[in-house]
């Protein structure tokens, strides 16, 4: 689907999309969509010279999980009237079952990450012209790795989910893995999660060919 002069982007989910972008929300037309794939995504699109420009919006939230970002929909992406949403949401979901005790920070579980999930993107579907999932990755340090044994778990679930209500999906994992061999981990997330320079360029690239823009 082809992403129409003037329309308004809005990106949204944890760390890895926040990367620092302005408060209450990162906006193209002042640059302070922050240092991640968003500022990349923007600057590729806009050297295109489409008029009248693209607005891209940034409404991500270091820390957050599925259960956060829906309980901040309505205000935080719905009340933009944009015209393409792109959700990166989930490791957060999963980390926390490795990094945090759990009669102090309750567990998203799987069904819960899929029940929200499902909630925002029906919701969101009929009203926007396009809708992306940008699948939760995890660069592990082995093959054996728990984290990402369940992280596969919840991409393969944001995966079902997306195909559910027609929304375009980008394979990150994939995307990263291709360059792995070839800079290896600590060049494109020392901790597996927050992505380098490159990883985030990565990011922006398969964010790009998932919707079918070629630059």
């Amino acid at each position: 689907m082809r992403i129409e002069p003037g329309s308004t982007i809005l990106f949204t989910g944890d760390s890895i999309t926040d990367c620092g972008r302005a408060r209450p929300f990162g906006d193209s037309n002042d640059d302070s969509l922050g240092g991640g794939y968003v500022s990349l995504l923007d600057w590729m699109l806009a050297s295109e010279g489409m008029e009248p420009p693209l607005r891209v919006l940034n409404t991500g939230i270091s820390g957050n999980t599925v259960r956060d970002l829906g309980a901040r929909w309505d205000e935080d992406v719905l009340a933009f009237n944009p015209d393409w949403v792109s959700v990166m949401i989930g490791i957060n979901d999963v980390w926390r079952q490795f990094d945090s005790d759990p009669a102090i920070v309750k567990p998203v579980t799987l069904d819960e990450y899929g029940s929200t999930l499902s909630r925002i993107l029906t919701r969101t579907r009929a009203s926007v012209k396009g809708l992306v999932v940008m699948l939760p990755f995890y660069i592990e340090s082995g093959p054996d790795d728990p984290m990402r044994a369940m992280r596969d778990r919840y991409a393969d679930a944001a995966r079902t989910l997306a195909s559910t209500v027609g929304a375009t999906v980008v394979d990150t994992q994939s995307a990263l893995e291709r360059t792995l061999p070839l800079r290896g981990r600590a060049r494109l997330s020392p901790d597996g999660v927050h992505p380098t320079g490159l990883g985030h360029t990565i990011l922006a690239r398969a964010w790009l060919n998932a919707v079918g823009i070629r630059l």
